[in-house]
């Protein structure tokens, strides 16, 4: 599209959103993935008002159970807002979400800026502050394996990130080595490795700073990345006690 456009769909997504819209059927098939980009970003800048902010991204379809589930071959990005951090141990409405799951995953945030294409491993971890055991939780506002267009557009089903504490990445932390067991009502129902996530967690913020540049975006130091998830994604049925131990990071947990 050019900047006209750009614009008009702009507009177009926004008043469709606040009607409850989020896959306008109208874009059904039409849409370019970096005009899906570029309308996710100034929606998300549209949102940031009233004390919103832009509090990081997301790395989504990492991991290659999940690129099955939905038949895609690549990451994708989308935004953290500032009203989309929680941390564990929340007690969510179900009955507020739009047909929810989850995902389990490492959330890196940074000290420092970074920026580059084709980053080393080791020059990520250098700029890492701290890493927290997380769920990413989305909302299927739209059919996300056929429209992924329109998904990316409507910020990759991004609702809200819980996190539970920090610790610093040591240099004896392997995240690609470390294991995850996620846990739904007592229940195991699933378990996953960090070399899932692109070989390794931090290959997934490696892929995004490069990726930003296109956009004129970077990562910056306490930008908050949920680095892709360890296993598929699942669903949150009402009632659902949620919790993803991950071995030498910590604990996350949530209700339902």
């Amino acid at each position: 599209m050019d900047a006209t456009a750009l614009e008009r769909a702009i507009d177009e997504f926004w008043r469709e959103r606040g009607r409850g819209v989020y896959f306008p059927p109208a874009w059904e098939n039409r849409l370019e993935l970096d005009d899906a980009y570029r309308i996710q970003l100034a929606l998300v800048g549209r949102r940031c008002t009233g004390g919103v902010t832009h509090a990081g991204w997301k790395v989504g379809l990492t991991a290659k159970a999940i690129q099955e589930q939905f038949k895609v071959h690549e990451p994708v990005f989308g935004c953290l807002l500032s009203e989309g951090r929680v941390e564990s141990g929340r007690v969510f409405r179900h009955d507020e979400l739009i047909k929810p799951g989850f995902e389990n995953e490492i959330c890196v945030v940074l000290g420092r800026d970074l920026a580059g294409a084709d980053l080393a491993i080791d020059a990520v971890a250098r700029a890492v502050a701290r890493v927290h055991p997380a769920l990413e939780i989305i909302e299927t506002r739209g059919d996300f394996t056929t429209q992924l267009a329109l998904a990316l557009a409507d910020n990759a089903q991004q609702k809200f990130f819980v996190l539970g504490p920090g610790v610093p990445l040591t240099p004896d932390l392997d995240l690609s080595k470390i294991g995850a067991r996620t846990f739904v009502n007592g229940l195991e129902v699933g378990a996953g490795r960090g070399d899932a996530v692109l070989g390794h967690p931090l290959r997934s913020v490696a892929w995004l700073a490069g990726k930003l540049g296109a956009y004129g975006r970077g990562l910056k130091a306490g930008d908050h990345i949920m680095s892709g998830s360890f296993t598929r994604q699942f669903p949150i049925a009402s009632g659902d006690r949620i919790r993803t131990e991950f071995e030498r990071v910590g604990v996350v947990e949530a209700t339902f």
